[in-house]
């Protein structure tokens, strides 16, 4: 077993990029055992680069493939020990209008971000369940608050993952099991990059690591930044359909 003396695992999704790639670089720069998945391994061997020797754990995964999670999992237990904490953090979009609906873009977005953080949620629970503890964080969005023009799958996956954990939160606390719901909003990514619209509020990815990993660090159940766009989607989130779509409607390209 490899585990640093003393140190807690983490095991991170979606590391390869944005988010979960300042995640691991954080987590690991504090001391902990970082367990890291990405389908790309070129981009976890880049990753792991930009560290000291040992401080990263790469294990190449598609989060689609339910198999493959659940043998991921286990094998991370088995090499570096047991877990503390997993961020399910993988996530995709494809812009999606009504000039721009397939199944198949819906399909993919729902596989990866949807169900592939259901495959992961179920993976660790198998083992979290055994220990009556544990702590799992989803990387849901705050653009799963309500229906957005151009983001009609992504919005879709995102609200079900918030939905999801709402409805698990009460069991798992009962079981011992901390869950919480992070909803970002625009962090640069380059998932983002490839946006042409106004992102209000605009976030550095280490700087949403750091609001992500010290809101872990406290009671409340949901991680929601930045403040104001946070606090303005959430009021659109109450907003009669009448007012919504007024605004909504002012979104749409001509």
């Amino acid at each position: 077993m490899t585990t640093i003396e003393g140190s807690r695992i983490l095991w991170i999704t979606g590391a390869g990029k944005g988010i979960g790639r300042e995640l691991a670089k954080l987590y690991a720069g504090e001391g902990w055992t970082v367990a890291v998945s990405a389908r790309t391994g070129a981009d976890l061997r880049s990753l792991a680069s930009e560290l000291p020797a040992g401080a990263i754990h790469a294990f190449p995964l598609d989060v689609t493939d339910e198999a493959a999670v659940t043998a991921t999992v286990r094998t991370i237990e088995a090499e570096l020990g047991p877990l503390d904490l997993a961020i399910l953090n993988s996530g995709t979009h494809v812009p999606t209008d009504a000039d721009n609906f397939t199944t198949e873009d819906v399909r993919f977005l729902v596989d990866t971000n949807f169900i592939g953080t259901v495959n992961g949620i179920a993976a660790v629970l198998e083992v979290f369940k055994r220990r009556s503890c544990g702590h799992i964080a989803v990387v849901a969005s705050l653009a799963g608050y309500r229906g957005l023009p151009g983001a009609a799958a992504y919005g879709a996956t995102k609200a079900a993952l918030i939905n999801l954990c709402e409805a698990l939160a009460p069991d798992l606390a009962r079981s011992g099991i901390k869950l919480n719901l992070i909803n970002p909003g625009f962090v640069e990514t380059p998932l983002t990059a490839k946006n042409d619209f106004p992102m209000p509020f605009l976030m550095k990815a280490e700087d949403a690591a750091i609001r992500i990993a010290r809101g872990l660090e406290k009671s409340a159940f949901e991680i929601t930044f930045p403040s104001r766009f946070a606090a303005l989607m959430k009021l659109l989130r109450i907003l009669p359909d009448r007012l919504f779509f007024m605004l909504t409607r002012r979104m749409l390209r001509s």
